[in-house]
């Protein structure tokens, strides 16, 4: 909430979808050679505090970097209905297809929501390309109706209205776009994700309703099919995360799965005393570098 760490100087880039929508991906080439993708979380943007300090360090080191908006999250409103999910691979892969036109080796990186779209590309989208080499996962909701119910409860339900407020009049903007689409008058009944996610959320995207989205779009769903390398960090006492968001059972059965849970981090922090940069990417950053030197 108070850290701030400025943007790196990025170029912008307006990728046109072939469904005649559009994303907005900020970068730096710095390097041909190597690059991380960096995914933000739920109505985040390419350049909030842990996407700048992430993406500030991978410079430093030596990387390119491409943080992308999703749907309705650079500033500009999409053109088409649908804003976005947890499994939104599509969009993520339209960045990476743009990615790969740049560098020669790529690397994801996903925060909180971000990272569950990480996790779901790697484990639905195959074959998945070989010069995607590994993925990192920040407080990531494994399981997205045990995140959601950790958001009913105590402070929690401040961050929720937050989430619910911002949604909101993204869907008011949607009712102006596209008035007989739905039934547009629910939207002053929203008072919680529960009703969000039935009324609005469930049926843009295609599912039945709050059941069947939290199901279909939970990184469980996918992760037992990834075949490369991936870094699942979730701290214990990560607020927005339920106990079926730490896959230790698959995670100690698996060579590739590997589940870290520091005692300390919260959502998206891991502050660490004295320094600018978080624990974060310093530990995406050395899973990489391990990678690399095998």
């Amino acid at each position: 909430m108070f850290k701030k760490f400025p943007s790196p100087v990025y170029q912008r880039e307006i990728l046109e979808l072939n469904d005649g929508d559009f994303l907005v991906v900020d970068f730096n080439l710095k390097n041909k050679r190597k690059a991380v993708v960096l995914c933000h979380g739920l109505e985040g943007n390419s350049q909030r505090t842990y996407m700048n300090s992430c993406a500030t360090y991978f410079l430093n080191q030596g990387f390119s970097v491409f943080a992308w908006n999703n749907r309705s999250c650079s500033g500009d409103m999409n053109r088409l209905p649908r804003l976005y999910h947890h499994a939104t691979i599509e969009d993520l892969d339209a960045v990476i297809q743009f990615v790969l036109t740049q560098v020669e080796e790529v690397y994801l990186i996903g925060y909180s929501m971000g990272g569950a779209q990480t996790l779901n590309y790697l484990g639905r989208m195959q074959p998945v390309d070989s010069r995607i080499k590994a993925g990192v996962a920040i407080s990531v909701p494994v399981e997205i109706k045990s995140s959601a119910e950790s958001l009913k409860k105590g402070f929690n339900r401040v961050y929720m209205k937050n989430f619910m407020y911002d949604l909101t009049k993204k869907l008011k903007i949607k009712a102006k776009q596209f008035p007989d689409l739905m039934d547009w008058s629910k939207i002053k009944n929203i008072d919680s994700f529960d009703y969000l996610d039935d009324h609005f959320t469930a049926p843009l995207h295609g599912f039945k309703d709050r059941e069947d989205y939290y199901y279909q779009v939970s990184p469980a769903r996918s992760i037992t099919n990834i075949t490369l390398p991936v870094l699942i960090l979730n701290a214990l006492d990560d607020p927005f995360l339920g106990p079926d968001c730490y896959p230790k059972e698959l995670a100690s059965k698996s060579n590739l799965i590997h589940l870290e849970t520091p005692k300390y981090g919260g959502h998206c922090a891991f502050p660490l005393k004295n320094n600018t940069f978080s624990y974060a990417e310093i530990r995406a950053f050395s899973f990489i570098k391990e990678l690399s030197q095998k």
